[in-house]
């Protein structure tokens, strides 16, 4: 199966990105992509109920619903900006809404998060998302007229640029360094985060971590063929690696157990 996975599209922040978007998943299927991986943050707030949505928003929700009706699967891994997306309203468009997403490609397991917490120096942050994806919060949206949800998606939007930005413009890098680590560990061979915007790497012997570079910025794409070859498209970080298999054969999950170790 190949797969394309991308990070940080914040749809909606920047004019044309939307047309943008349209044009790119109208050539996955030519392409030969089989499963599209969504590492977080597609726009600039998405809740999982209509009424929470802009024209805009549904249009491109739309098109993932046609791209799955092509035979592409969605998968969308949780971003800070999403927020309840495992509602039955969202089911047309995603086959799969999860916190961390693991797969097997050529004999290499592969972990997608989208890396909004990996800075455990980021408090003001964690206190933010722990109250505003908690249960209350959920209920709270749930029951919400609609006159009120535009207004609290634009309070979010603002909220969200100013809780973390100081973390976002240097990245963490011993943070990183001790995820990709621990997840090496447990038998990961590659591991792709999104959040920080900027192209980012580490290496340990044969495996690997990347941070992924904002879509939003330099259309960023990056290619995973069924031997677990990598190929990078668009802004920052583009090279091919043409990882040798490993012997490990595996199949997609949500959550990977590997050696009695769960993700």
């Amino acid at each position: 199966m190949r797969r394309a996975l991308l990070a940080d599209l914040h749809l909606g922040q920047v004019a044309g990105d939307y047309d943008r978007f349209t044009s790119f998943l109208g050539h996955l299927p030519e392409s030969g992509v089989k499963e599209l991986v969504l590492a977080g943050d597609v726009f600039r707030t998405l809740v999982g109920w209509p009424r929470f949505w802009s024209p805009s928003v549904r249009v491109a929700l739309e098109m993932l619903a046609k791209l799955r009706g092509q035979g592409v699967r969605v998968v969308w891994v949780e971003g800070n900006r999403d927020f309840f997306l495992h509602t039955e309203a969202m089911d047309p468009y995603r086959d799969r809404f999860v916190p961390s997403y693991g797969f097997a490609a050529g004999g290499r397991r592969f972990l997608v998060e989208h890396g909004d917490l990996v800075n455990r120096q980021d408090r003001q942050y964690r206190l933010w998302r722990s109250v505003s994806k908690s249960l209350l919060a959920f209920w709270g949206a749930r029951m919400m007229p609609r006159f009120f949800a535009q207004a609290i998606v634009v309070t979010t939007e603002r909220a969200l640029a100013k809780t973390n930005f100081r973390y976002r413009r240097v990245l963490p890098e011993d943070d990183l360094v001790r995820e990709a680590k621990k997840h090496f560990a447990c038998g990961v061979d590659v591991v792709f985060w999104g959040h920080f915007h900027r192209f980012w790497a580490f290496n340990e012997g044969e495996r690997h971590a990347y941070v992924l570079p904002a879509w939003q910025e330099g259309g960023t794409v990056v290619y995973i063929e069924r031997d677990g070859s990598l190929s990078w498209a668009g802004g920052g970080g583009q090279f091919v690696d043409n990882g040798q298999p490993f012997c490990y054969q595996g199949q997609e999950m949500a959550r990977y157990v590997w050696e009695g170790k769960s993700y």
